[in-house]
């Protein structure tokens, strides 16, 4: 797990990148409708939301800096989550809009301008690979970034094939390839969306880590001195700086509360340097009726 903030060299690279992606998009716009080229056009609206994305991550950045307060007492710090949330579910609904429109265009291809795909595209190549260049050192920093490093890989991605479909019309004529490249997009944008989809909307339901096994942390923890019974114990995903426990402690005597600090001790060394959890709420209890399973649902 990253323990890592945004800082400030980050988010002037998402600013660049924003600049650099609204040109491409108003280029791609513009020579999409001159030249008929669907891809083109997929392309330009892919960086369209690119550039939506951009913008969110670099908000959100800025928004997850901010210091907490009485009534915000996390701060802004699901921020970036939330932007990784929105930005995969944008990915996903720009591919179903793909896919439908190159299966219209496969069955009624046009003539198109392949000179202005070609340049356009090569134009998309240089200004995404320098974006991609520029967040691939802080893209494992955290979801929000990553979520945006794979906007503009893909669109580069994308960017080589319309390309390559431009270099096949203007030698070849197969016109067709227009509608099949646009496909092949859309799916490649489904696959990266849904995996990105799926894990900010893991931490934002409040889900176990996967590489949590709970039955394995109150094995241990159940082994200490004094300690009898953990119950009650939830474990979540703040942000990606951020693994949180809360649990009830059952004790075998009614120990003291500098005892207790000890033992405290202990518990947060175990599980800080084992399970990367770092902010740790128990509740000691003796001789307490209450519900002793590992997972209570109130």
């Amino acid at each position: 797990m990253s323990h890592t903030h945004s800082h400030p060299n980050s988010q002037k690279n998402l600013l660049f990148s924003i600049i650099l992606n609204i040109v491409i998009t108003v280029s791609q716009v513009v020579g999409g409708f001159l030249s008929g080229s669907l891809a083109l056009l997929s392309d330009a609206l892919h960086n369209f939301t690119d550039v939506v994305s951009l913008i969110i991550s670099y908000v959100a950045s800025k928004f997850s800096a901010k210091s907490a307060t009485s009534d915000k007492t996390f701060g802004y710090k699901r921020a970036e989550i939330m932007a990784a949330f929105v930005n995969s579910a944008s990915l996903i609904i720009i591919a179903v809009i793909l896919i439908k429109e190159s299966f219209i265009h496969f069955f009624n291809p046009r003539v198109i301008n392949s000179d202005l795909v070609i340049w356009l595209s090569a134009l998309a190549i240089v200004g995404n690979g320098l974006s991609v260049l520029l967040l691939l050192k802080d893209r494992k920093t955290n979801m929000n970034l990553t979520s945006a490093y794979f906007h503009l890989l893909t669109d580069m991605l994308a960017s080589v094939a319309v390309l390559a479909g431009g270099l096949l019309m203007k030698f070849y004529g197969v016109y067709w390839v227009d509608s099949v490249l646009t496909f092949l997009i859309a799916v490649y944008l489904i696959f990266v969306g849904v995996n990105l989809f799926k894990n900010s909307f893991k931490v934002l339901m409040l889900y176990t880590p996967t590489h949590i096994e709970i039955e394995d942390i109150v094995t241990k923890i159940n082994a200490l001195p004094l300690v009898k019974n953990m119950h009650h114990v939830h474990i979540w995903q703040l942000n990606e700086n951020e693994l949180h426990l809360e649990a009830e402690i059952d004790f075998e005597e009614d120990i003291t509360l500098s005892k207790f600090d000890k033992l405290l001790v202990q518990i947060e060394k175990i599980l800080l340097s084992e399970y990367g959890i770092n902010h740790i709420t128990i509740q000691p209890e003796f001789d307490k009726s209450d519900n002793k399973n590992i997972i209570v649902q109130d």
